[in-house]
């Protein structure tokens, strides 16, 4: 391990936890990523066949130091089984296992895998620990941070979950090497989302350093990856229930929840979908007069680079708007968007249904019907 992928943490605060995310290459073979950790005679290792047959293994032995029994589940693979029944694949398997109340759960994969296995925690016998071990982009820079878990319903995407934190968070830098070029771009949409809702200096640097990380330079992923997860530690820390300013975090979301669930889930990639959300985010913004053309057209231009759509599938206004009340920010009905009121500070407001319908016109293929 050289200096530029030296081992660093970034500790979350909240009201009730407290724990680290390690960002480091080669973690998962360091002996010292896994201690302090709670005590437990058993620990299950949860994953997906593809990353359980990279990783798999290799955590299972390097746990076994700390658990006189872990066993190892394979959940199928892609948001599409992101529901009731694969959920219930993991109770069945820890109820199988006998396992108690103080087992340690462990999230080895995406956000796919670590969203069910923290909902899995948060629910087996009211609650059991568990530990991130996220190996895509888009997992290690978001969705393992901040204890958000949960499954999709037909009508909406996360609709039923928990928030549930977990022990400790191990971003190994060395598992991004397998990511696929898709996934990988599907990643970087939640790194470029920072920048405008917290630290435009941030999006300068990923402007600059782009072609580093498509190209999976070390120390460029290593900065993007401690950034971001340091400014979703601070907004974490200050709204641990999304409450109030945890809002921010979902720039891009409505619209790209709306994608994926209108679409077809597995269909687009969640980072694909919040990518283009973002563009159409920024649009709105535009439309309401809180930012000027030139800032969308920057941020389009941004996602376009990093391989992600910035072109809304066709889909009619009625049901465009209808997903996105299904939103869990909408308010009575009111459909609540994460705006950009200034570059790095970011809302979120209401807006009428015709301005947000010609929002999506300006970057979809096709008009969406009532605009």
């Amino acid at each position: 391990m050289n200096a530029a992928t030296a081992r660093t943490a970034v500790t979350v605060t909240t009201p009730h936890s407290r724990y680290d995310i390690l960002i480091g290459a080669g973690l998962l073979a360091d002996a010292t990523a896994w201690q302090g950790l709670p005590a437990a005679t058993q620990a299950v290792i949860v994953s997906n066949p593809t990353v359980d047959a990279l990783y798999g293994p290799a955590l299972q032995a390097m746990l076994s130091a700390h658990h006189a029994r872990v066993s190892r589940l394979q959940l199928p693979e892609g948001e599409a089984h992101k529901d009731w029944a694969t959920l219930n694949l993991i109770f069945d398997h820890l109820l199988a296992q006998g396992c108690d109340r103080k087992t340690v759960l462990y999230a080895l994969g995406g956000g796919v895998v670590g969203d069910m296995t923290g909902f899995a925690a948060a629910s087996y016998m009211r609650g059991v620990p568990f530990v991130q071990v996220p190996t895509t982009l888009l997992a290690q820079v978001d969705s393992s941070v901040g204890g958000k878990t949960g499954i999709n319903h037909p009508r909406g995407k996360n609709m039923i979950g928990a928030f549930y934190q977990p022990q400790r968070v191990v971003c190994d830098l060395a598992t991004l090497a397998s990511l696929p070029a898709r996934e990988l771009s599907a990643g970087l949409a939640e790194v470029i989302k920072y920048g405008p809702i917290a630290d435009m200096a941030f999006l300068d640097w990923i402007e600059a350093h782009l072609d580093a990380l498509l190209a999976r330079d070390a120390a460029a992923l290593a900065h993007a990856v401690r950034r971001s997860c340091e400014i979703k530690a601070e907004v974490v820390g200050e709204d641990e229930r999304e409450g109030g300013r945890r809002a921010i975090l979902n720039f891009g979301h409505t619209f790209g929840h709306a994608i994926e669930a209108g679409m077809g889930y597995g269909q687009w990639l969640h980072g694909e979908a919040v990518g283009c959300g973002m563009v159409l985010a920024a649009e709105l913004s535009a439309a309401l007069g809180m930012v000027d053309t030139a800032f969308v057209q920057r941020l389009a231009r941004l996602v376009e680079r990093a391989g992600l759509p910035v072109r809304a599938p066709a889909m009619a206004g009625a049901r465009w708007l209808d997903l996105m009340r299904a939103d869990k920010k909408a308010q009575g009905g009111e459909i609540r968007f994460v705006l950009i009121e200034s570059p790095g500070h970011a809302v979120m407001r209401p807006a009428p249904d015709a301005t947000v319908l010609r929002a999506i016109a300006r970057h979809s293929a096709t008009l969406p019907e009532g605009t």
